[in-house]
C-alpha cells in the first residue's frame, strides 16, 4: 500500500545564526536533511522553511504550516539539523515535543543525536535550555550595543519623524521645511483652542498629505510600500502623536521602548526611563509653545451643552474652594450669556462635593484679565527696572512658600514610607510565626502595598519639584519677554490666553443673592504665578468710603432679615410660586428659541429628526456560523 504520509524537513535561519557562518545557511541545511532522509528511506521528504525568523518566535509561517500537517495526521517524521532549529524557548519546544509524541510523530535532530524512535534523551531538556540561553545572551549583547549608541546621543532608529529628513550620511536630522510648516501650524492651532479632531479636519480640507504619504516621497517611513486609502485622511491620533513629540524641540529621545528577546515586540516604558539629549538638531517648536500645548492638552476642553464651540476660558477656570474644574453654560435663563459654574457642585447629591456653584460671568473674567495685562504692560514700559524687580520678588515669594510646603510634605511622605516598610516586615514575620492569620495578613499587605505605591509616586513628584526649584527662578525673564511680544491687550485671542494664563481660581461671592457684591478671582500667569501690578492692588478705603460701605452692608442685612421673616410666615413661598411659574414659562420659551436657532444653523439635531431606517438583515457565511 502506498504511504501517503510526508517527512517534513524543517530549516530555519535567523540573522543571529548567520554570524556563525555558512554551515547554518538554508541551502546547507536542505542538503543535509535531504541526504539523511534518502539514506534512511524516509517517505515523501517535504521542505518547510523559515528564513530570517528568530527561534524565539513560534508564529513562523513554515513552522505553522508544518504543525498543520501534524494536526491533520499526515506526518511520519520531522527531521531538523539540531534542536535549536525547532526553537530557542525551552518551554515551548518542550510543548511541541509533547504534541509530536501524542501524535506519534518521530522527531530527529541530526547533529544533536536526537531520535524519539530510540527513546527519550535525558540531555535534550538541558540542550533546549542552552539554546534559549544563546538567544538570551545574543539579545543582551545587542542591547548593550544599542545602549552604547543611544548613550552617545545618536538616533537609535533609522526612521525619521515627520518634519525632518536624514542627511546624506544618515547621521543627523535636517528640517524638512514643507512638513515643518505643517507641524508649526498644528501647534499654532492648538494654541488657538482647536482640538485634535478639528485640526485633522482642517488639514484634510486643505489637502495636506498625511505623514506616511509625505515621507514616502523621500523613501522614508515605515509605511512607504503600503497602499494608502486617502492620502489626505488625517486622524486625530496622528495630531495627538505630533503634539507629544519632544524631538520637535531639537532633542534626541532614546530608550522610549523596550523589547523582550522572546516576543520581539516593542513596549513603551515610563517617561522617567527615557534618555534625552538636548539640542542635537534644529528645533521646529520653541520650549514655551511646547509647554503651553502640553498644559492645554492636559486640560480637557469640553462642550458641556452639547453644541457650540468651546469657550476660550474652558480648561483654565477652577473652583477656589474644592479645586474642581468649572464649566461653561451658555443658555442659562434663556440668554446667550456664558457663565461658569463649579463642576463638583452639580454632582449628585447636589452640594455634597462643593457647597455652592461659584457662578461667574465669563465676560467679567475676560475683562479682568485684559485690565490686568494692560496695567502690567503700562507698568513695564514706564519703569522697566522696577517692574522686573517686583516680578522677581513676587515669583520668589510664591515659590519660597510653595517649595517650603513641598519640602515639609516630602519629609512626611518619606517618613511614612519608612514606617510602612517596617510594618510590612512586621506582619510578614507575624504571619510566618503563626501570630497573624493568612486572611488578615493578605488584607493588611494589600492595604500597605497600595498606600506604599501612592506614596512612592508622590515622593517622586515632590523630589522633581524641589530639584527643579532653582531652574524655574529664571522664568521671570520669559514672562517679561512675553509682555513685550504684544502691543496692546484690547482684544484677547485664544492664543494670548493660553500663552499668559496658567489657571484662574474663582471664589464664591461675598454675599449670595445680592446684586451688589464682591467676588474674588485669582489669576495665575505662566512663569510667575499670581502677579498683581501696583495699579490694581488693593488700596485702603478712606473713612468716608468705609462709612458708606457700612451703611450698604446694614441695608443688605435688613433686607435679608425681611426675607427670612417672609420665608418663616409663608409669604415668600406664595410669591415665589406665582413668580416662578411665569419666570419658568418665559425661560423655557427663550431656551426653545435658542435651540431652534442653533438647529437651523446645523449645530445639532435631535434624534427624533433623524431619518428613519429599517434594520438591515446580515448574512452569515457557513464557515462563520460553524
Amino acid at each position: 500500500m502506498r504511504n501517503e504520509k510526508i517527512t517534513p524537513l524543517y530549516e530555519r535561519l535567523s540573522r543571529d545564526d548567520e554570524l556563525q557562518g555558512e554551515s547554518n545557511s538554508i541551502s546547507n541545511q536542505k542538503k543535509m536533511l535531504e541526504d539523511y532522509a534518502r539514506r534512511n528511506g524516509l517517505p515523501n521528504p517535504t521542505h518547510f522553511t523559515d528564513d530570517g525568523v528568530s527561534g524565539t518566535r513560534f508564529d513562523r509561517p513554515g513552522f505553522l504550516a508544518m504543525m498543520e500537517e501534524v494536526e491533520a495526521g499526515r506526518v511520519e517524521a520531522i527531521v531538523i539539523k539540531d534542536m535549536s532549529r525547532l526553537g530557542r524557548d525551552y518551554l515551548k519546544v518542550g510543548q511541541v515535543m509533547e504534541i509530536l509524541r501524542q501524535r506519534g510523530v518521530r522527531l530527529i535532530a541530526i547533529n544533536d543525536g536526537v531520535d524519539s524512535l530510540k527513546g527519550d534523551d535525558d540531555f535534550t531538556p538541558f540542550r533546549n535550555i542552552m539554546n534559549e540561553f544563546y538567544a538570551r545572551d545574543t539579545s543582551r549583547k545587542i542591547r548593550s550595543v544599542f545602549k552604547s549608541k543611544g548613550m552617545s546621543g545618536k538616533h537609535l532608529t533609522g526612521t525619521v519623524i515627520y518634519g525632518y529628513l536624514w542627511d546624506e550620511k544618515r547621521e543627523h536630522w535636517l528640517v524638512d521645511e514643507e512638513a515643518a510648516e505643517v507641524v508649526r501650524r498644528i501647534f499654532s492651532l492648538t494654541m488657538e483652542g482647536y482640538g485634535p479632531y478639528q485640526i485633522s479636519k482642517l488639514l484634510s480640507e486643505a489637502k495636506v498629505e498625511i505623514p506616511a504619504v509625505h515621507l514616502a516621497r523621500f523613501d522614508e517611513g515605515v509605511n512607504r510600500t503600503k497602499p494608502v486609502k486617502d492620502p489626505y485622511g488625517w486622524g486625530s491620533s496622528t495630531i495627538v502623536s505630533i503634539l507629544k513629540k519632544r524631538e520637535y524641540l531639537g532633542h534626541t529621545v532614546n530608550f522610549k521602548t523596550r523589547k523582550h528577546f522572546k516576543d520581539k515586540k516593542s513596549h513603551y516604558v515610563d517617561e522617567s526611563e527615557w534618555t534625552i539629549f538636548e539640542n542635537t538638531h534644529e528645533a521646529i517648536i520653541d520650549q514655551e509653545t511646547f509647554d503651553n500645548v502640553q498644559r492645554i492638552r492636559g486640560n480637557a476642553r469640553r462642550y458641556p451643552d452639547g453644541f457650540g464651540e468651546a469657550h476660550p476660558l474652558t480648561g483654565l477656570m477652577y473652583c477656589a474652594d474644592c479645586g474642581g474644574k468649572m464649566y461653561v453654560h451658555r443658555t442659562y435663563n434663556g440668554k446667550r450669556v456664558p457663565q461658569y459654574t463649579c463642576g463638583q457642585y452639580g454632582k449628585y447629591p447636589i452640594g455634597s462635593l462643593c457647597p455652592t456653584q461659584h457662578r461667574i460671568k465669563a465676560e467679567a473674567v475676560l475683562t479682568l484679565i485684559a485690565d490686568m495685562l494692560r496695567a502690567i504692560a503700562e507698568y513695564s514700559k514706564n519703569d522697566r527696572a522696577e517692574f522686573i524687580r517686583t516680578v522677581q520678588e513676587t515669583q520668589a515669594a510664591q515659590q519660597t512658600a510653595d517649595i517650603s510646603k513641598k519640602r515639609k510634605r516630602l519629609a512626611a511622605a518619606q517618613k511614612r514610607a519608612g514606617e510602612l516598610e517596617k510594618l510590612i516586615c512586621k506582619i510578614y514575620e507575624d504571619n510566618a510565626l503563626g501570630k497573624l492569620l493568612d486572611a488578615r495578613y493578605e488584607a493588611l499587605d494589600a492595604q500597605y502595598a497600595k498606600e506604599q505605591d501612592a506614596l512612592n509616586a508622590e515622593i517622586m513628584e515632590l523630589e522633581k519639584a524641589v530639584t527643579g526649584y532653582e531652574q524655574s527662578r529664571k522664568s521671570a525673564e520669559k514672562f517679561i519677554a512675553l509682555i513685550d511680544k504684544y502691543e496692546n491687550f484690547d482684544t484677547l485671542t485664544n492664543t494670548m490666553l493660553n500663552e499668559f494664563v496658567e489657571k484662574i481660581l474663582v471664589h464664591e461671592r461675598a454675599r449670595k443673592g445680592s446684586q451688589d457684591t464682591t467676588q474674588e478671582v485669582e489669576i495665575y500667569f505662566n512663569f510667575v504665578g499670581r502677579y498683581i501690578p501696583p495699579a490694581l492692588q488693593t488700596v485702603p478705603l478712606t473713612p468716608e468710603e468705609q462709612e458708606e460701605l457700612r451703611k450698604k452692608e446694614e441695608r443688605k442685612d435688613r433686607l435679608h432679615q425681611n426675607y427670612l421673616r417672609r420665608k418663616a410666615n409663608g409669604k415668600q413661598k406664595e410669591w415665589e410660586e406665582r413668580y416662578n411659574a411665569k419666570r419658568k414659562a418665559k425661560m423655557e420659551a427663550a431656551k426653545a428659541a435658542i435651540r431652534a436657532e442653533d438647529m437651523e444653523k446645523g449645530i445639532f439635531t435631535t434624534i427624533s429628526q433623524l431619518p428613519r431606517q429599517e434594520p438591515r438583515k446580515a448574512t452569515v457565511s457557513a464557515s462563520a456560523a460553524v
